[in-house]
């Protein structure tokens, strides 16, 4: 059975792992990557559009599924090997949070539903899974396996 996560990155960084197809997350470590497996359905989080900025984004940035294969390191230059996992990308439409906030279950009546982010990943149900991507405009009947 799949599994569902969200996972946090500015949206500078997750455009450039919508493009090369890869997700990275918590400054490239490996250990919560191992926790997501092929076939997950995957979707980040933005707080921000630039690392460290407050410009309030706030949105949700990608929408995909964990590709087949182990995690890999990539190569950023400098001795920087992050931790990445393969991730099919579905076209999808970035999306602001709070339109959704009172609708998804990890958020509803949560008035700090912020602070699970502090960790850069962690696992949602399917239902609010398939309500983000609806609100993506995101195809995702073969998005997960």
């Amino acid at each position: 059975m799949s599994a569902f996560w969200v996972a946090v990155a500015s949206a500078e960084h997750v455009r450039i792992g919508r493009r090369d197809g890869f997700m990275q997350v918590n400054h490239g470590k490996a250990p919560p990557l191992r926790r997501v497996k092929p076939g997950d359905g995957i979707v980040y989080y933005s707080p921000s559009t630039v690392l460290g900025a407050k410009d309030g984004l706030q949105s949700f940035t990608a929408i995909g599924t964990v590709r087949q294969g182990e995690v890999y390191e990539g190569v950023m230059g400098r001795g920087f090997t992050p931790a990445r996992r393969g991730v099919d990308w579905r076209d999808a439409t970035e999306t602001p949070i709070k339109p959704l906030l009172d609708r998804l279950d990890v958020t509803a009546g949560k008035p700090n539903w912020g602070y699970q982010l502090r960790f850069g990943l962690f696992e949602i149900s399917e239902r609010d899974f398939r309500l983000i991507g609806e609100a993506m405009r995101a195809r995702l009947e073969s998005a997960v396996i």
